[in-house]
């Protein structure tokens, strides 16, 4: 399965929204750097899918706000 993600870095509170379009935008404490909000976001979305960290891949878009994910159930 595969989901459109835009990330928010830097917000105040970690949230998940899902957008009328299906995919979803992430809000996430961590900055911008060397990774730090890509790691915080496989980890946030492995909780909210109920599946381990390795399932998760980030297909594209490692160094953007707007993500391609890929989710191995």
């Amino acid at each position: 399965m595969q989901k459109k993600v835009r990330v928010k870095p830097n917000s105040k509170i970690q949230k998940i929204e899902e957008e009328a379009d299906g995919s979803l935008t992430v809000h996430l404490k961590s900055p911008p750097v060397d990774g730090k909000a890509n790691q915080e976001l496989i980890k946030v979305l492995a909780e909210k899918f109920n599946i381990p960290k390795n399932s998760i891949r980030i297909k594209s878009g490692f160094n953007s706000r707007q993500k391609l994910i890929e989710i191995n159930k």
